[in-house]
């Protein structure tokens, strides 16, 4: 008789543990909704201002680095997307490293290989192709590869448009 009373204890006990479990469950449960429902509202927000950079442009500062070791790594010839390129032919490339706000792999809307159109510098407008990063200190901002004998500079608030031309390799 002790046994079945135990054994019965036990299973009130079981019992109603499973209870306050399901109903703690429950409870969290539409906390997490109500989570969900806010985090896709601010996804779609994000996503619509991603959207207005894509199609009118964004601002920027530009400025230029050399495929020199002080400048970028131990690899000047060797670029973020693996591209090798001759370091005394640097400007004839028309590459560019973006910050990494930018990039696709940290939220941003380009990718490596995309082509975007630069305006508002005196004389450095045209298309160029995402091929570097920048360091991660940088923010809104994008390097212009340049050769060696190039004098540095820097242009605040240009804008960068990405176009759809396609490269050779695609």
């Amino acid at each position: 008789m002790n046994k079945h009373l135990f054994g019965l204890f036990v299973l009130l006990i079981l019992v109603s543990n499973i209870e306050i479990s399901t109903k703690i469950i429950d409870r969290n449960a539409n906390n997490y909704l109500d989570e969900i429902s806010k985090l896709e509202i601010t996804i779609d927000e994000l996503e619509d201002e991603l959207n207005e950079y894509k199609s009118g442009g964004m601002s920027v500062t530009v400025t230029m680095y050399q495929p020199v070791r002080h400048q970028t790594d131990s690899t000047p010839n060797i670029l973020a997307d693996g591209t090798r390129i001759r370091t005394q032919d640097a400007s004839n490339y028309k590459f560019i490293a973006v910050s990494r706000n930018l990039l696709k792999r940290f939220g941003g809307w380009l990718d490596y290989g995309d082509f975007i159109f630069l305006r508002g510098t005196p004389h450095k407008d045209g298309v160029y192709q995402v091929r570097d990063t920048m360091h991660s200190r940088w923010v809104n901002r994008i390097d212009i590869l340049e050769s060696t004998d190039v004098e540095p500079y820097k242009f605040e608030d240009a804008q960068i448009f990405k176009t759809q031309l396609i490269s050779e390799s695609e």
